[in-house]
C-alpha cells in the first residue's frame, strides 16, 4: 500500500508540472457574463461543442439574458433559436423551466448551492459543478467526456463511471486544484489527446504516465 501510495503521488506530481506548463491560463471556453448566463451555456453545451454554443448565444442573450426576460419568450421561440446546437426540445424546456423556477424561489438569481442547481431542470451534476466552480470559485471537479477519458488513460482512475472518475480526481488532487485542473485536463484532451485521431506523438503527458496496457497496443498496432 505504502510503495502505491508512493508511486501515485510521484506521478500526479508529474503530472500536474506538466498540465501547468502547456496550460498556465484557464480562461472558461463558454461565453458569458454572470452565473446566470453561464449556467445557460453550460446547459447548451451537452454533446454539442463550445464554439458552436458561443455562436448561439449572443442571439439567444440579446433577447433574454436574464430569467426575467427569459420566460417573456415562449419554449418554441427558445427552441428556434438554440436547435443548432441539438437537443433542442429538452434544452428550451429546461431553459424556461428553470428561469420561472429561478425567479419564484430565488429572486432571480442563481443559487450558490448544488443540490439547488441540480433540482432545476435540465441541469445535471456536470452542469451544476461548472457553475459552483467557475461562477462561485467553489471548489468543484466537473467530469466531462475528456476527463472521463484521461483519467482511465492515465491510470488515474478504473474508468467504470464517471462518478467514480470524478471521486478518484477529488482523491487524488488538492482541493485549490480542481477548478482551474478540470479545464486543464479539458484542454489538453481536446488539443492533445482526443478520443479519434489520436497520436501518442503529440501527447507527452500519456507517453510519461500513460496506462501500460494501452500503451502497450499502441506500440503493437
Amino acid at each position: 500500500m505504502i510503495i502505491k501510495i508512493f508511486f501515485t503521488t510521484l506521478i500526479t506530481t508529474q503530472f500536474k508540472i506538466e498540465i501547468e506548463k502547456l496550460y498556465p491560463k484557464t480562461d472558461v471556453p463558454l461565453d458569458h457574463k454572470d452565473p446566470y448566463t453561464l449556467l445557460i451555456a453550460v446547459l447548451l453545451s451537452a454533446q454539442s461543442t463550445d464554439a458552436g454554443v458561443n455562436k448561439i448565444t449572443p442571439i439567444l442573450f440579446k433577447k433574454a439574458d436574464n430569467p426575467y426576460d427569459m420566460v417573456k419568450l415562449s419554449v418554441d421561440q427558445i427552441r428556434s433559436i438554440i436547435r443548432p446546437v441539438g437537443l433542442s426540445p429538452m434544452k428550451s424546456k429546461g431553459i424556461h423551466g428553470l428561469s420561472k423556477i429561478l425567479i419564484k424561489k430565488y429572486n432571480g438569481n442563481v443559487p450558490k448551492d448544488l443540490e439547488a442547481l441540480e433540482s432545476l431542470p435540465a441541469v445535471g451534476h456536470k452542469t451544476a459543478s461548472v457553475v459552483m466552480s467557475q461562477a462561485f470559485g467553489v471548489p468543484s471537479f466537473p467530469v466531462d467526456t475528456h476527463i472521463h477519458r484521461l483519467m482511465y488513460r492515465w491510470g488515474l482512475t478504473s474508468g467504470k463511471n464517471v462518478v467514480q472518475t470524478e471521486k478518484d480526481a477529488k482523491r487524488l488532487f488538492p482541493t485549490k486544484l480542481w477548478n482551474k485542473l478540470h479545464l486543464q485536463i479539458i484542454f489538453y484532451g481536446r488539443e492533445r489527446s482526443p478520443a479519434r485521431a489520436w497520436n501518442i506523438n503529440n501527447d507527452p503527458i500519456t507517453q510519461k504516465i500513460g496506462r501500460k496496457s494501452i500503451l502497450k497496443k499502441l506500440v503493437n498496432s
